[in-house]
């Protein structure tokens, strides 16, 4: 069983940073990429960042030059820095792991931006 914990969320203005963290424990096998991905309401979830193990990172275009994803794999945790937050980028985000055996979802935090 694979658990991850995310934390960070809140309120911010619009502006204003946040930084969200995942923790990953459990029977964790080899791990390929851990990410961020959101859903605001009434949309679908998508992808905001991800990280291989390799350090190659891909972000969504509306995000680009405003946030940052980090890891660190002695942790199995993964950052989320998020700059120069907009209103739109209000939603639930979600952690996400990958590795050879599964695919895992964090519980998600409320990340909202007030104009």
């Amino acid at each position: 069983q694979v658990q991850l914990v995310e934390s960070g969320g809140g309120l911010v203005q619009a502006g204003g940073s946040l930084r969200l963290s995942c923790a990953a424990s459990g029977r964790i096998f080899r791990i390929n990429t851990m990410g961020w991905y959101r859903q605001a309401p009434g949309k679908q979830r998508e992808l905001v960042a991800t990280m291989t193990n390799g350090g190659s990172t891909n972000y969504a275009d509306s995000v680009k030059g405003r946030f940052t994803i980090s890891r660190d794999n002695a942790k199995n945790t993964v950052y989320l820095q998020m700059n120069s937050l907009k209103p739109e980028d209000t939603a639930v985000y979600y952690c996400n792991l990958r590795t050879t055996v599964g695919n895992y979802w964090g519980q998600g935090t409320q990340v909202t931006v007030s104009s």
